[in-house]
């Protein structure tokens, strides 16, 4: 069978007679053996036999666990081929989801480090009644089993080192889900909050972000689910007057101690759900003059808050969002009717081996509705 595809999440689509068969660890334009597992009324699952006529991109995989791990799904791929990958998955995702045109998608921008660049990881444990051991590690690939693993290649090695303390003094029961993490240096950040997990790749999307906000002109700046602060706070300096909010207490607590620590003190942070607060705090600046940042968590904004932009139509939303089919989804509703116009998406590779990608997007309101 022939691998006409690689859908987004990793699953490689061929055809069998015209139907479509999904088989994992693949890439485009190979031949491959499958075993089919699955057969659904539209399309079938498989497993991997062998790879026939392997792609000039197939390379050998760092993780002696990929395969079986459900953490990563290219490591078989070479990472240029990966970033080429994922700018066209983000673009049929656009094209299919958003209705936008496949010259919105800009190149994904490469992570510096494609290995040991997580800061954060959640180690798993799960009793296994046969082996009659404690398994310690990551969720099998499709399966709700738990894998054991000593190291993790796409971990900080600071997390590799607590993953061997954690499988020394294990968890005395199965179930239990054990939150590792480096934190960021200055940066105040509790526990369960939320920070970006690959540091490397913070400034290039720093970058990105003053980029766009520059471009639109604003005085202003709203950063909604802001979380700690980081990208309110990042581009402080460049706005007359900034505000942002968040629903959890500890975050926004953390976020005016960064705010004070680094400078932001032409803003405000406040506490509460964006969907409730965003009408007041838009009130407080002028439309046509003010951007807002989204970062939503990945199940995207809340149709109140997409219904509450289109109303009050601010000059520039800036939407970042680390799942690209509830961002095509938001931003064809903030788009319909010509309110909104997509400028631009810029994709960045925020999870390399991986099938996440983090997206920037650039909306500006169209004065002429």
């Amino acid at each position: 069978m022939r691998i006409d595809d690689v859908a987004f999440g990793g699953e490689g689509v061929g055809r069998v007679d015209g139907f479509v068969v999904f088989v994992p660890l693949v890439i485009e334009g190979e031949t491959v053996e499958a075993e089919i597992t699955e057969v659904k009324k539209s399309f079938a699952r498989a497993n991997l036999i062998k790879v026939v006529e392997p792609a000039e991109s197939r390379i050998e995989p760092k993780c002696s666990y990929f395969g079986d791990c459900g953490g990563c799904q290219y490591q078989h791929m070479a990472y240029e081929a990966q970033l080429e990958m994922k700018q066209k998955q983000i673009t049929a995702l656009f094209e299919r989801i958003g209705g936008f045109s496949e010259d919105k998608v800009a190149p994904v921008v490469a992570c510096p480090q494609s290995f040991n660049y997580r800061n954060r990881i959640l180690i798993r444990s799960q009793w296994n009644g046969k082996a009659k051991k404690l398994l310690v590690g990551f969720r099998k690939r499709n399966s709700h089993w738990v894998v054991e693993i000593d190291d993790c290649k796409i971990a900080e090695p600071a997390l590799n080192a607590q993953i061997h303390e954690v499988r020394n003094n294990p968890p005395n029961k199965g179930g239990v889900k054990v939150n590792l993490r480096v934190a960021p240096e200055d940066w105040i950040v509790p526990d369960h909050s939320f920070f970006q997990t690959n540091y490397f790749m913070l400034p290039r999307m720093i970058e990105v972000v003053r980029r766009i906000f520059q471009s639109s002109g604003s005085d202003y700046l709203i950063d909604a689910y802001c979380g700690v602060g980081f990208l309110g706070i990042e581009l402080a300096g460049l706005a007359k007057r900034y505000a942002g909010v968040e629903y959890d207490h500890r975050a926004i607590l953390a976020a005016r101690e960064n705010a004070a620590k680094f400078g932001g003190d032409n803003g405000e942070f406040v506490e509460g759900r964006t969907e409730h607060l965003l009408p007041e705090l838009l009130a407080k600046f002028e439309d046509g003059n003010t951007t807002i940042i989204l970062d939503p968590p990945r199940k995207g904004c809340a149709p109140t808050v997409i219904g509450q932009l289109r109303e009050t139509r601010p000059a520039q939303i800036i939407y970042v969002s680390c799942h690209p089919a509830t961002l095509a989804r938001d931003l064809n509703a903030l788009c319909a009717d010509g309110v909104y116009r997509l400028e631009q998406v810029v994709p960045l590779d925020m999870f390399p081996h991986t099938q996440h990608v983090e997206c920037v997007a650039d909306l500006r309101f169209n004065s002429s509705t």
